[in-house]
């Protein structure tokens, strides 16, 4: 990945209308955003958060509206450095609005498969190309607005020659095809993505060819909305966690490794202190030096 840029240039899936955000009973070890089933679009969350009613939720009990400032106090009181950085930047990802927002699994992962190593404004082309292979027989001039990402069971009997005219390469195509494979053999459910620990979700997207550590990483934290996710590979991470300390990042731009503004050692043990919020944590290390991770959110 770039340095400059900290992550690759991903490819936010197609922006579902707004609701006004509901307040749900919410947990920093759960996934916290409300999924699709690919299948059926029928709404998912986690077993283990039920709804709660706003006018009888318990003060004590964290919810999708006191999740944010909860996060942000825990870090503030593991580092009072982090006030001002939370002051500067509001984190949208983790707020009522941005946990109300519905997330199509397949859709998602899908998106990032096909934004690898492409530009922003290539991905986006190429998607839309993809979503119209499956939009009234095929028609590209269908009106873009109201076409819906494709059925994992669409795409799992197409021909890999099929999915390379919308311009995605042969391995790409491959790539798709055996995630919808997956999630219409029900080896990936929504329901799945929701309860199961963070552990095994990352066990289960990289063993899917076309997904590396990275992308399940960040589809974890932007998708799922999972709290606790820390990325020890991403080098704006790195580099922000570094400037973050007090180092002069520009004298260790030349020192090259993959370590080269901090130790793996040291960006753990610095991490896991902001634990269960090290998705929030990892957020504003990237403010820090102002990384561009807007395609992600």
């Amino acid at each position: 990945m770039g340095e400059s840029a900290g992550i690759t240039n991903g490819l936010s899936p197609s922006r579902k209308p707004r609701s006004s955000a509901v307040n749900r009973l919410a947990n920093p070890s759960l996934t916290n955003a409300p999924l699709l089933s690919p299948e059926t679009s029928r709404i998912v969350t986690s077993r283990s958060i039920d709804f709660i009613s706003p006018s009888k939720a318990p003060l004590t009990r964290t919810t999708t509206a006191t999740l944010l400032e909860q996060a942000c106090a825990h870090l503030i009181k593991v580092d009072p450095r982090m006030k001002p950085l939370i002051e500067a930047h509001p984190c949208r990802v983790f707020s009522p609005e941005g946990l109300a927002e519905s997330v199509d699994p397949f859709e998602a992962i899908s998106s990032g498969i096909i934004s690898q190593q492409v530009s922003g404004a290539a991905a986006k082309a190429i998607k839309a190309r993809f979503v119209a292979l499956f939009a009234d027989g095929g028609n590209a001039d269908s009106d873009a607005a109201t076409r819906r990402f494709p059925h994992p069971s669409q795409v799992a009997v197409q021909s890999i020659e099929r999915l390379r005219t919308a311009g995605l390469s042969q391995r790409k195509a491959e790539y798709i095809i055996g995630l919808a494979e997956k999630f219409t053999s029900g080896e990936l459910t929504a329901q799945m993505l929701a309860d199961a620990p963070y552990e095994e979700i990352l066990e289960k997207l990289i063993a899917v060819r076309g997904l590396g550590r990275w992308s399940v990483e960040m589809f974890a934290c932007f998708g799922l909305k999972r709290m606790d996710v820390f990325s020890l590979g991403d080098l704006g991470v790195q580099r922000g966690m570094a400037a973050f300390v007090g180092r002069d990042v520009a004298k260790l731009r030349n020192k090259g490794g993959k370590w080269k503004y901090m130790s793996e050692k040291e960006m753990i043990e610095i991490s896991e202190q902001f634990s269960p919020y090290r998705s929030l944590f990892m957020w504003y290390m990237w403010r820090v030096e102002e990384t561009d991770v807007s395609t992600m959110e």
